[in-house]
């Protein structure tokens, strides 16, 4: 994948390290004799310079390298929040030795700033913990559907702090479309609350299922055929590169139940990816009913005030 922004930033940083580097040599020129008093802290800002255009250009590297891999989605996207986060620590450190010329009085200084930010932001401290657990969990990736409590939605987003996704449901919507709304929780939530991942590289399906109602009195053998075939149909034009023999886990499902009033229901089992829920159980439905309603002596419906 091409990127003309991370290109031009490379050679923005490779010129400008070549640049710093050769001004920090010609310090030592005796062309600058009569700056002496200001040489020795022009060569320390150089350096310092230097180093942190050295660290944005290896991250800029890396950061290309991982976008030419064959990666999913959510692993380039986590590995290059972790890039942008060493290169802003080792950024940091040399800030920090450029500042505090005494090692010790640096780290003391460290040490306080840290404990009396570590006391101010435990909020934020405890998010930026669960994005470092989410990173190696990998509890969920960009692009999968999850939910936790009561969030439903597609992850767009995993930053330090907070994740965002594109809610799914909600209020307004008594199907798993996306409701057009966006949603932002801390990351903090998944160490207190269980998160449900309807997504995976492994497992591309979950199972659902229709219910039909129908009498006693129909002909359940039928019944079972005609909702098999429109499920079957359904999965093959859908997904013609995984209706084979290798794939059997796949395959739909009927089962009967009682209901609690004078009827059974016939119900269908089928796998479905968590984005095409509501699309898939229409077509089934759209294929089902003709052949059911079709074959009024196999097939009665309940009827009576209670229907």
């Amino acid at each position: 994948m091409k990127n003309p922004a991370s290109k031009s930033s490379i050679k923005i940083y490779g010129i400008l390290a070549v640049v710093l580097i050769i001004f920090h040599y010609s310090l030592s020129f005796i062309l600058f004799g009569s700056w002496t008093e200001y040489i020795s802290p022009l060569k320390k800002l150089s350096l310092s310079l230097f180093l942190i255009t050295l660290i944005l250009l290896i991250s800029k590297l890396v950061e290309n390298r991982v976008n030419k891999q064959n990666q999913l989605e959510g692993d380039r996207y986590n590995l290059i929040r972790i890039i942008r986060l060493l290169t802003v620590f080792f950024s940091l450190i040399v800030v920090t030795a450029f500042l505090f010329q005494n090692l010790y009085a640096a780290a003391v200084s460290f040490g306080l700033f840290s404990l009396v930010i570590g006391f101010a932001l435990q909020a934020p401290i405890a998010s930026f913990i669960a994005w470092v657990y989410l990173i190696f969990k990998r509890s969920y990736l960009v692009g999968d559907r999850i939910q936790i409590k009561d969030f439903r939605g597609d992850v767009i987003e995993i930053s330090y702090l907070d994740t965002t996704i594109e809610e799914c449901s909600g209020d307004y919507l008594g199907n798993d479309r996306k409701s057009g709304r966006i949603v932002r929780f801390p990351n903090s939530l998944i160490l207190k609350e269980e998160i449900t991942n309807y997504s995976g590289p492994d497992i591309p399906f979950i199972w659902n299922e229709i219910a039909v109602q129908i009498a006693y009195t129909s002909d359940i053998d039928f019944i079972e055929k005609c909702l098999l075939k429109a499920a079957s149909e359904d999965f093959k034009e859908k997904y013609p590169h995984l209706s084979t023999d290798r794939h059997k886990k796949w395959k739909p499902a009927v089962y009967f139940r009682n209901n609690i009033y004078a009827w059974m229901e016939a119900v269908v089992s089928y796998p479905v990816e968590p984005y095409d829920t509501t699309g898939r159980r229409n077509r089934i439905l759209k294929q089902a009913l003709p052949m059911l309603n079709a074959a009024p002596e196999k097939v009665q419906f309940p009827e009576g005030r209670l229907r």
